[in-house]
């Protein structure tokens, strides 16, 4: 598929996704939201594919959604277009393989949901995020999804209710982010982590996440339950089997590929 607002390369079991609309600050329309979803999806697919890092070109990484597409006329058609512009943080939930954000100058709105959805993230020094939307008589619905899910509730209400920026260091410090890094090693250090991801067993790493989203939203004996059956499953995997025998054996493990 050819895409017009993002550019996708593949290398060494890591896909790469860039947002590239940089004139209008990588913010979301219809086609680019339609764009990133797809390549999600297909990097779900890709067999030789791992890991996913997310970025974007320009000054920015995402400043939001394009506020010129929004004066609609019903009901319905607002609630078509903002299931379109939440896709993204559903199929990175769904996704079995693990999406870094790599971040740099402003994650607002959507932009900031896409930091949040992630399973891990990246941000260059100086880097702001917030949930903007209140500032313009809105309120960040879809992001507050998975910004409840990272942060408490005080410290999501804090960002959602006030729109203000919080800065890289606070980000890090509340374990909104993982790692925060000059900008001009961004790029090394989410390819560093994409690597030491991809050097894992590929169903390990697929079962895990699935399993880790899956049983967030259980009870407490549920969740065990649940875990301990999909360990189970794990155990009997050629790759538990090769992973095991190479410790023992102090080598390097040979993954099955998946």
């Amino acid at each position: 598929m050819d895409f017009e607002t993002i550019i996708v390369e593949r290398e060494n079991h890591i896909g790469i996704i860039t947002l590239n609309r940089p004139e209008q600050l990588n913010t979301f329309t219809s086609s680019l939201a339609r764009e990133l979803n797809q390549a999600l999806l297909d990097m779900d697919q890709d067999r030789e594919i791992r890991v996913v890092i997310l970025k974007g070109n320009g000054r920015v990484f995402c400043a939001g959604i394009d506020v010129s597409v929004l004066p609609m006329k019903s009901v319905l058609e607002y609630r078509a277009w903002v299931r379109e512009m939440e896709e993204a943080f559903l199929t990175i939930a769904h996704m079995v393989k693990p999406v870094i954000v790599a971040a740099h100058g402003v994650a607002a709105a959507n932009g900031a949901g896409l930091v949040v959805a992630a399973d891990l993230a990246v941000i260059a020094e100086g880097t702001r995020i917030g949930t903007t939307a209140i500032n313009v008589g809105l309120f960040c619905m879809g992001p507050a999804v998975p910004l409840s899910r990272s942060l408490g509730r005080k410290l999501s209400l804090e960002m959602l209710l006030t729109g203000d920026f919080i800065d890289a260091e606070r980000a890090e410090r509340i374990g909104l982010v993982n790692k925060v890094v000059p900008q001009d090693k961004l790029m090394d250090e989410a390819l560093d982590l994409a690597t030491k991801l991809a050097s894992k067993s590929p169903i390990a790493l697929q079962m895990g996440k699935q399993a880790f989203y899956t049983m967030s939203d259980m009870e407490f004996e549920k969740a065990l339950e649940y875990s301990d059956e999909m360990f189970a499953e794990l155990c009997t995997t050629e790759d538990a089997l090769e992973g095991v025998n190479a410790f023992r054996e102090k080598r390097e493990a040979v993954w099955k590929l998946k």
